[in-house]
C-alpha cells in the first residue's frame, strides 16, 4: 500500500506565502512525476505544477514565476513554495505521486487528500 499526505495549508494574506509539502510512504520503489493540482468549489481540478523524478519543472501560466515546485528523493517528499499569494490562489491542493512499488511493477497514480489553501484579507 501507498499513502499521500499532503500538508502545509492554511489562511494567508494576500502578497504572503506558503509551503506545502507531498509525502508519499508504503511501498514505494521508485517515484516518478510528482504534480500538484487545485480545485475550488464548482469547478474542475486544475493542474498546477509537475517535477519529474529527475527535478525537472513545469508550471501552469496561472503560478509561472511565483509558485516553485522541487523534491528530495531521499525522503520521498515535494514540496509547493508559494509565493506572491492571491485571493484566486484559493483553494484545496491535491498532490498526485505516480509510484513504482517494485523492480517489476507498473507505475500507479496516488492521490492525497488534499489541504485547503486561503488567501485573504
Amino acid at each position: 500500500q501507498v499513502q499521500v499526505v499532503e500538508s502545509g495549508g492554511g489562511l494567508v494574506q494576500p502578497g504572503g506565502s506558503l509551503r506545502l509539502t507531498c509525502a508519499t510512504s508504503g511501498s514505494v520503489w521508485r517515484i516518478y512525476n510528482v504534480n500538484w493540482y487545485r480545485q475550488t468549489p464548482g469547478k474542475e481540478r486544475e493542474w498546477v505544477a509537475t517535477i519529474t523524478n529527475s527535478g525537472s519543472a513545469s508550471y501552469s501560466d496561472s503560478v509561472k514565476g511565483r509558485f516553485t515546485i522541487s523534491r528530495d528523493n531521499a525522503k520521498d517528499t515535494a514540496y509547493l513554495q508559494m509565493d506572491s499569494l492571491k485571493p484566486e490562489d484559493t483553494a484545496v491542493y491535491y498532490c498526485n505521486s505516480n509510484v513504482q512499488s517494485g523492480r517489476v511493477s507498473g507505475v500507479v497514480e496516488y492521490w492525497g487528500q488534499g489541504t485547503q489553501v486561503t488567501v485573504s484579507s
